[in-house]
C-alpha cells in the first residue's frame, strides 16, 4: 500500500495505469505471497493482477499486452489535468 500511496502522490491523480505483477511463479515452494493474496490487494487497488515466470516465459507476453492496455486507457484525456506523462515498468 505504502508504494500505490507513493505512486498516486507523485502522478498527482488517481488514474494511474498499474498492475500487480507476482513473479517468478515457477518457484511454488518459495513463494512468500498467495496467489489469493495478490488478487485481494489487487482488488483493494481496482488494478489487475497477473503472476509472471521469466525463466519458462508464463504470462509475459500477456503481461506487456495489459501493460500497454493500460497505458493506451490512461493516456484518453479525461477532460482535467494534461500534463507530463511518465510510465514506470
Amino acid at each position: 500500500k505504502p508504494m500505490r500511496d507513493q505512486i498516486i502522490r507523485v502522478k498527482r491523480y488517481e488514474r494511474v495505469p498499474m498492475i500487480l505483477v507476482g513473479n517468478k511463479v515457477d518457484l511454488e515452494v518459495e513463494r512468500e505471497v498467495t496467489s489469493g493474496e495478490g488478487k485481494a490487494l489487487a482488488q483493494d487497488w481496482s488494478c489487475p493482477f497477473m503472476e509472471t515466470s521469466a525463466k519458462n516465459k508464463g504470462s509475459v507476453d500477456e503481461l506487456f499486452a495489459e501493460i500497454v492496455r493500460q497505458m493506451n486507457y490512461s493516456a484518453v484525456p479525461s477532460g482535467g489535468d494534461q500534463c507530463c506523462s511518465c510510465v514506470l515498468l
